[in-house]
C-alpha cells in the first residue's frame, strides 16, 4: 500500500472512533450554546448598551461569567477541538457520498470549519484563563498596524473580501438547503425535517449576512485607511444597529442566530459523523 493509502487508511479509522463521535455531538452542543449567546449579546446591541463583544468572543466571556462558567468553558473546548478534528479528516478523506466539484467544494468547507473550531476552543481557553482581551480591539490594532506596511492595506482588503464572500456563500447554501446533505435526514420524523429545514435556512442565512457585512466593512476599512471599521462581527452589528430600521433588523438576525443555535441542538443528533 502505498504512502497515501496508508494515511488514508489511518484517517479513516481515527474517523470511525466512537469517542471521537461522542465528543464531536457533544461540540455541537456547546456550539449551539455559543451561538444562543451571541444571538443575545446581538438583542442587547440592538435595544440596549451592550459593554460586551458582539461576537464569539463576548458570548463565551459572558459563559464564563456565569456559575459553574469555568466548567463550561472547557467542556466547550474539549467538544470544540474534537469537531476540528473530526472536519480535518472530513478535509481529508471525507465526503465520499458526493462527487466531483460538490465533494470539492464540502472538504474545502470542512478546512475553513476546522480552523473556526480551533480558533474557538483556543478563544474558551484564553477566556478560562482570565487572558483573553477583546479580540474586536485586537483585530483593530492588526489592522492597522497591516495599513502602515507596504502593501497592507491591499491585503486588509483582500481579507474582507474573502469574508465577504463566504458570508454570501453561506447564505446561499442555506437558502438553497444544501446543509441537509450532511443530516440523516432518513432518522427523522416529517415535523421534526421541516423544523430542522426551517431552523437551518434561518441560521446560515443570518450567519452569512454578518459575516457578508463585517467582511464589507474591513474592505470600506482598507479603501478609506479607517481601522476602526475593521473590528469584525461586532463593528457589523453595530453598524447594522445605526442603520434605519437597524434595532429592528438586528433583532431578526438575532433571532436568526438564535435558530442556528437550536439547528446545533439537533445536529448533535442528526449529523452525519
Amino acid at each position: 500500500m502505498s504512502l497515501t493509502g496508508n494515511a488514508e487508511a489511518t484517517a479513516a479509522r481515527t474517523a470511525d472512533s466512537r469517542w471521537l463521535e461522542l465528543l464531536t455531538r457533544a461540540g455541537f452542543i456547546g456550539y449551539g450554546v455559543v451561538h444562543l449567546l451571541f444571538a443575545w449579546l446581538a438583542l442587547q446591541i440592538a435595544f440596549g448598551n451592550s459593554r460586551e463583544e458582539g461576537n464569539q468572543n463576548g458570548a463565551l466571556r459572558t459563559l464564563g461569567a456565569q456559575p459553574l462558567g469555568k466548567f463550561l468553558l472547557i467542556t466547550i473546548a474539549v467538544g470544540l477541538v474534537a469537531m476540528a478534528i473530526w472536519q480535518a479528516l472530513e478535509a481529508a478523506v471525507g465526503h465520499r457520498f458526493l462527487q466531483g466539484r460538490d465533494r470539492l467544494f464540502e472538504r474545502i468547507t470542512s478546512v475553513v470549519r476546522t480552523v473556526v473550531f480551533l480558533w474557538l476552543a483556543w478563544t474558551a481557553v484564553k477566556v478560562f484563563q482570565d487572558a483573553s482581551s477583546n479580540s474586536a480591539d485586537q483585530q483593530e490594532a492588526l489592522s492597522e498596524k497591516l495599513m502602515t506596511s507596504a502593501g497592507g492595506r491591499w491585503l486588509v482588503g483582500l481579507a474582507g473580501l474573502v469574508l465577504a464572500i463566504v458570508g454570501i456563500g453561506m447564505v446561499i447554501y442555506g437558502l438553497k438547503k444544501k446543509f441537509e446533505r450532511n443530516l440523516k435526514t432518513g432518522e427523522m420524523s416529517p415535523k421534526t425535517r421541516t423544523l430542522t429545514r426551517r431552523l437551518g435556512m434561518a441560521g446560515y442565512a443570518a450567519r452569512g449576512a454578518v459575516f457578508a457585512i463585517a467582511g464589507l466593512l474591513i474592505v470600506v476599512a482598507a479603501v478609506k485607511y479607517d481601522p476602526e471599521k475593521a473590528r469584525g462581527l461586532d463593528a457589523a452589528l453595530r453598524t447594522l444597529r445605526d442603520q434605519s430600521y437597524g434595532p429592528i433588523l438586528l433583532a431578526l438576525m438575532a433571532l436568526g442566530i438564535a435558530a442556528f443555535g437550536i439547528y446545533c441542538f439537533l445536529q448533535s443528533r442528526y449529523r452525519k459523523v
